[in-house]
């Protein structure tokens, strides 16, 4: 009897031990990670542990590549980028990689990747009403109501196609 208690609560000893050990390891270090570093190491110090918990996401990583080229490191930005497009991107990832661009004034890089997304999704009006606006505001208004043209045809009352096209002529968001 006494052997069948001791194997048992050698067992559940163990098996606690193991979740402890697994919740530890699974919990990130949280805001202690950047805690007293200067500024610039602190950054980098959070890119790298939201590089580590993006895995292969696309979203994620494009996320990650975002904060490396816009704080001046475009050669580990676009390596990131290369990588979610080598991996067979769909057209929300052009979408979000148009963006970053944009947010870079890489005007022409912005447009070529609007321009996957648009032959991708020709339906889409959500992404013609976005794209749109956004050649509004780079200056080629012909072009982005042409877009904005399309996606109210496609769907006349969408509040976020009049929003979009409101802030285009306000000049809101990247450019």
């Amino acid at each position: 009897m006494k052997k069948v208690i001791v194997t048992a609560l050698a067992a559940a000893c163990l098996t606690l031990g193991f979740g402890v050990g697994y919740a530890a390891k699974a919990k990130g270090p949280g805001v202690s990670l950047v805690t007293g570093k200067p500024a610039k190491e602190a950054g980098l110090a959070a890119l790298q542990e939201a590089l580590r918990l993006a895995e292969d996401g696309s979203w994620e990583l494009i996320g990650v590549a975002r904060v490396y080229y816009l704080s001046g490191d475009k050669a580990a930005g676009q390596a990131l980028l290369d990588k979610v497009l080598s991996n067979g991107p769909k057209p929300s990832d052009w979408q979000r990689i148009g963006q970053l661009y944009v947010e870079a004034g890489e005007t022409a890089k912005a447009e070529e990747f609007f321009q996957k997304v648009l032959d991708a999704n020709p339906k889409d009006d959500s992404g013609q009403a976005e794209i749109g606006a956004w050649y509004i505001r780079a200056g080629q208004r012909e072009k982005g109501e042409a877009l904005l043209a399309k996606a109210f045809a496609r769907n006349p009352d969408e509040f976020w196609h009049y929003m979009r096209m409101a802030e285009a002529f306000f000049d809101l968001g990247a450019k």
